[in-house]
């Protein structure tokens, strides 16, 4: 399973540990990710993702995971959080 949020595209990302004595060793930083349950107000369904916790705060910030996903761009999200967009779209085309 890769290291990477699902709503954020957040990623690893490559450093270094640095000692005392200035030698440098390669580290990896992994996001904080977390299993969660996300209801679509919406489409009245919860979801599940694998999201950071950044990206849970971000979701949060701009008032649930409907606004989140028609709010993002499609080369942040996977390819559920795609599918789950798609469906909003549509769900929203019929209630206009």
């Amino acid at each position: 399973m890769s290291r990477i949020c699902e709503l954020t595209g957040k990623s690893r990302q490559i450093g270094h540990n640095v000692s005392h004595a200035n030698n440098k060793t390669k580290r990896v930083f992994l996001p904080n990710l977390q299993n969660v349950t996300l209801l679509s107000e919406k489409l009245d369904r919860s979801f599940k993702f694998r999201v950071s916790t950044q990206g849970l705060r971000s979701v949060e910030h701009n008032g649930g995971l409907d606004n989140w996903l028609l709010k993002t761009t499609d080369t942040k999200l996977s390819a559920r959080a795609i599918k789950v967009k798609r469906e909003l779209q549509k769900a929203g085309e019929a209630a206009a």
